[in-house]
């Protein structure tokens, strides 16, 4: 496709046209797992209802590419550690302050008890606000995969620039290939089924670059096709992994040409790596603990760590026994197979992440295909 404005890879004849070339090419009685592993790529699936224009024969699974969802109980816990017992000044972004703790405690619950807890659209609001707080701890509550990680690392650099010893970072950045690592290395089985194939993440690859796919194909045999967010975007991607499992092949694509490169954004890379460092291993909802897949700050900036600073400790919180967001983010469930989705844990009254973040899937299916799922409930065309 050579398409130049937003409303082209929308199109409509087009779209019928790649999902006409997926059903030719798909090999009658096979099935085709493939994992959508950004919140981004499910948001769309559902939103443009890419799900009613493909077969039966393929499956998609959805993946822990939602940093909202993936960050596990315990963490949120210690975030309202700083806001209830510390009396800091918070800043979050906003799907951060809806997410549930223990005892369904969220940010926002935590607002109304008292705690400041103050919503930032950038990481750079922080400093506008530390330096009129001089007096009292801001900590900014830092999540995101590599796309967020180089604005938290801007942060800090100009929090050591102007000598803001008040503010700190509560560092919960999660890193793609480590994650993708533990998918892959899960035995196959009817809760972990096997993945046939990924559509690679879009912004993440932008930070990144395609060399850090690499692995994926050499080492586990797999294809990954990295996409853009458009509907055209996802489903061409969709064509060319059922090419490559239909040929045997496995190699790293990059569908996303027109923003994705080889090397990746070097400039943000060195940024990141200044000030932030490879934990040893991080707790993830759904995937436990992962080796070296989260970012923490450097022992030599330990002085704006809020873990440091405020001596934070790990916290060992199960999930409620009834959410299985944890499932989903592993593609061994979809919403729908939860039996409190869409009754007792809806947007607004969520009981799990993948139910409040605008890239959870749960969020997505509700809102944008539970009358399609009503609608097949009750046999209904």
């Amino acid at each position: 496709m050579s398409l130049r404005y937003i409303d082209e890879f929308r199109d409509r004849t087009i779209a019928l046209s790649l999902a006409k070339k997926i059903r030719e090419e798909m090999v009658p009685g096979r099935e085709y797992r493939f994992m959508e592993f950004c919140g981004g790529h499910t948001h769309a699936i559902y939103r443009y209802g890419l799900v009613d224009l493909l077969p039966p024969g393929l499956r998609l699974l959805h993946g822990p590419g939602c940093p909202v969802c993936v960050l596990p109980m315990g963490r949120i816990d210690l975030a309202l550690e700083l806001a209830l017992n510390h009396e800091v000044i918070l800043t979050s972004f906003g799907d951060m302050l809806r997410v549930p703790g223990s005892h369904s405690l969220s940010l926002l619950k935590a607002r109304s008890m008292g705690g400041d807890i103050r919503m930032v659209y950038s990481p750079l609001e922080t400093l506008r606000i530390a330096r009129e707080n001089r007096g009292r701890p801001v900590v900014f509550f830092a999540i995101g995969f590599e796309t967020t990680t180089p604005p938290t690392a801007v942060l800090i650099r100009k929090a050591l620039e102007e000598g803001l010893d008040n503010l700190s970072v509560f560092s919960n950045h999660v890193l793609t290939p480590p994650a993708l690592k533990a998918l892959l290395g899960a035995p196959s089985s009817e809760e972990n089924p096997t993945i046939m194939g990924f559509i690679g993440p879009s912004h993440v690859s932008t930070i990144i670059g395609t060399k850090a796919y690499r692995f994926v194909a050499e080492d586990y045999h797999r294809p990954l096709v990295i996409s853009g967010f458009e509907p055209l975007d996802i489903l061409q991607s969709i064509l060319w992994l059922i090419r490559q499992v239909n040929a045997g092949r496995a190699e790293i694509e990059n569908q996303y040409v027109r923003a994705v490169d080889d090397q990746g954004n070097l400039k943000a890379q060195q940024e990141t790596l200044r000030f932030l460092t490879v934990r040893p291993d991080f707790e993830w909802r759904g995937l436990g603990r992962i080796p070296e897949s989260a970012l923490g700050l450097r022992r030599e900036f330990e002085a704006l760590d809020a873990e440091v600073v405020f001596g934070l400790r790990e916290k060992d919180v199960a999930d409620p026994k009834a959410c299985e967001c944890g499932e989903i983010l592993r593609g061994a469930k979809n919403p729908e197979d939860c039996r409190i989705f869409g009754t007792v844990c809806t947007p607004d009254n969520p009981v799990g992440s993948c139910m409040v973040s605008s890239e959870g899937a749960c969020a997505a299916l509700y809102n944008f295909g539970r009358f399609r799922l009503a609608g097949a409930i009750k046999g209904e065309s």
